[in-house]
């Protein structure tokens, strides 16, 4: 299992790049994992993505709008659709949902089929209609289990199914993440992250989310992460992130894979055990 992480700020070239060029990516032809399943009579796709958005409270209400805004922006782009288009059948599956707690999940935009640029505008133009909200606690391992199952039944068969999972903190409630994210990949799913590392860590934050993330939530085949450090990243590295998984393009190795300089053992139950201390204090 590969898994890459890159830096916002490296990911920003590849929006100039066509996509028939190789510039720093690898296109990825291999045949789905064994563990796929795949449905009678559905409708063939390139990719069916569930986009599982953090909207926990420790996400600042300009934090959220930014978050909402980055896939809006990246929906009705011109670099996105025609990456749509590019694929082998040309259209993907996409639905969008919000996750904060164990048990509070949603779905914001069902799942929805993109064939050109009327249906992507149209998928944006529902996300940003929707008010954004906040709720308690963070549980990305509730995020992953909730998104499985949506695969299942939804009208749609994808050569790749993909969770792609945004957030700025850890795991806190809800079962381990790591077995979360090994029970999906071992159906073929591939879980890809966008770390948010906007604000210093507070009491209940972990230090080095980039490496958390890297180590404890991503995997499957070509999994990678892009790490947004600035606000004024989040359009283009949502974009970016979004073109390569369309595109069913990942990072090359001898080019931008990121090796993290702070390479600190990662405790993929920190999450839970700060929350814990925290009420054992009080």
């Amino acid at each position: 299992m590969r898994r890459f992480c890159l830096p916002a700020a490296a990911l920003m070239g590849l929006l100039a790049v066509p996509l028939t060029q190789g510039w720093g990516v690898l296109a990825q032809t291999e045949p789905p994992p064994a563990g796929a399943v795949r449905e009678e009579g559905a409708a063939e796709v390139d990719l069916e993505l569930v986009l599982a958005v953090d909207i926990s409270y420790s996400m600042d209400p300009d934090e959220l709008v930014l978050q909402r805004a980055g896939y809006v922006e990246a929906f009705r782009s011109p670099e996105i659709i025609n990456a749509i288009r590019s694929g082998p059948t040309g259209r993907i599956a996409v639905t969008y949902v919000e996750w904060a707690g164990a048990y509070d999940q949603r779905i914001v935009a069902p799942w929805t089929l993109l064939d050109g640029e009327g249906a992507t505008q149209a998928f944006a133009d529902r996300l940003a209609a929707v008010p954004t909200r906040r709720a308690y606690r963070t549980s990305i391992a509730g995020a992953v289990d909730f998104s499985v199952p949506l695969f299942e039944g939804n009208g749609y068969e994808g050569i790749r199914r993909v969770i792609d999972v945004s957030g700025d903190g850890a795991n806190n409630q809800g079962r381990p993440v790591t077995e979360s994210r090994d029970d999906a990949v071992a159906k073929g799913i591939t879980i890809n992250g966008l770390p948010l590392l906007l604000k210093r860590p507070g009491a209940l934050d972990v230090d080095g989310l980039d490496r958390y993330y890297r180590e404890c939530v991503i995997g499957g085949q070509g999994a990678f992460m892009v790490a947004i450090r600035e606000r004024h990243q989040f359009a283009e590295a949502t974009r970016t992130k979004l073109l390569l998984e369309i595109a069913n393009l990942m990072p090359q190795p001898g080019v931008t894979l990121a090796a993290a300089q702070d390479e600190r053992p990662v405790d993929c139950l920190s999450g839970e055990k700060m929350w814990r201390e925290r009420w054992e204090r009080n």
